[in-house]
């Protein structure tokens, strides 16, 4: 690690995402399966929104309290506002915008299309590399 990791390098390609008309259920589901903690949010096919596995037990938490009949859509639990970088983006600058905007991912895309998430657990793993590399392990950090 002689020079500073390229955003591609580091991020969680990451192909699955979640219309944002389906069932907060729905994404849970998908959360486990994937072994992940956020999904990327489409509407019309365009990127929206992101959730949480955060946000998603919070609404469940409360969907009982809803009129009978009504279930939680991903429309009703995702952010308003997503913060989407370029793939070519400096890693530094995007850590300094999710570290100003207290957020904990970045979705990444290339022309327009979602191409991977970057998230506060693999900024973790950058930081861990990062202080093998220094202490000059040459053993990579281990992964759960």
């Amino acid at each position: 690690m002689n020079r500073l990791p390229l955003l591609k390098s580091v991020m969680t390609p990451f192909p699955w995402w979640i219309d944002i008309d389906e069932p907060v259920q729905e994404a849970r589901a998908m959360m486990h399966t994937h072994q992940v903690r956020h999904l990327p949010v489409k509407e019309h096919g365009k990127l929206a929104s992101v959730v949480s596995e955060r946000d998603l037990n919070l609404a469940l938490e409360s969907e009982g309290r809803l009129p009978q009949g009504r279930s939680l859509t991903v429309r009703d639990v995702s952010v308003d506002s997503v913060y989407v970088v370029d793939i070519n983006t400096r890693l530094e600058a995007m850590l300094e915008t999710m570290t100003e905007r207290k957020i904990g991912s970045a979705l990444v895309t290339r022309d327009d299309t979602l191409v991977g998430i970057f998230t506060a657990m693999d900024a973790c793993r950058v930081l861990a590399s990062l202080l093998h590399h220094l202490r000059g392990d040459d053993l990579e950090p281990r992964t759960a």
